[in-house]
């Protein structure tokens, strides 16, 4: 990602969600934009956190999204656009795209739902997980092992095995089937 302008006249050329009724968007954010929350999305928009974010995503691949933007094109996407994402990301007011969803056989047979985001999206998400995860990753319990740094399933079962071997008699084991389908 070569420059990432300041400042640009255009908008983002990307469609804001329809509001619901109730509390606008402006009072919702300023209950929950402080020094902190500002500090925090200042982290996520600086340029050496985005191009790392960047270099992720692309490296990562993966399909496009609902708006057909593939990585290869998101530079340039970005050099046009990016100072009012940062904008709308620094106000509190970028609002993500829907997710595209696809169906993939699963291994063992049936369909797994996916829902893909836009590279753009992904970007912006990727810039989070390197700013929050040092904060939150510490705080999580020892006990967790599902999508955590350095830890797999085999951990888990060694640990239940350890837990048997000290005379501990019950197991529980949870798979929450389907638990991220609602994006799609």
């Amino acid at each position: 990602m070569a420059e990432m302008p300041e400042s640009r006249p255009e908008g983002s050329g990307r469609k804001p969600r329809e509001q619901g009724k109730g509390a606008s968007s402006e009072a919702a954010r300023r209950e929950t934009v402080g020094p902190e929350t500002e500090q925090l999305m200042d982290a996520v928009v600086a340029r050496e956190n985005m191009l790392s974010a960047y270099e992720q995503v692309v490296s990562n691949k993966g399909a496009a999204g609902i708006d057909g933007m593939t990585v290869e094109q998101l530079k340039p996407y970005l050099q046009e656009r990016w100072a009012k994402i940062k904008e709308e990301l620094l106000k509190g007011e970028y609002q993500p795209q829907p997710v595209r969803c696809v169906e993939i056989p699963k291994p063992q047979g049936g369909m797994r739902q996916l829902g893909i985001p836009t590279v753009v999206d992904r970007l912006i998400q990727q810039a989070l997980h390197q700013v929050l995860s040092p904060i939150f990753e510490p705080e999580f319990s020892k006990s967790s092992y599902g999508f955590r740094p350095g830890r797999s399933a085999h951990q888990a079962v060694e640990q239940a095995r350890e837990y048997v071997a000290e005379g501990r008699r019950w197991v529980a084991d949870l798979d929450l089937e389907k638990f991220f389908d609602f994006a799609c």
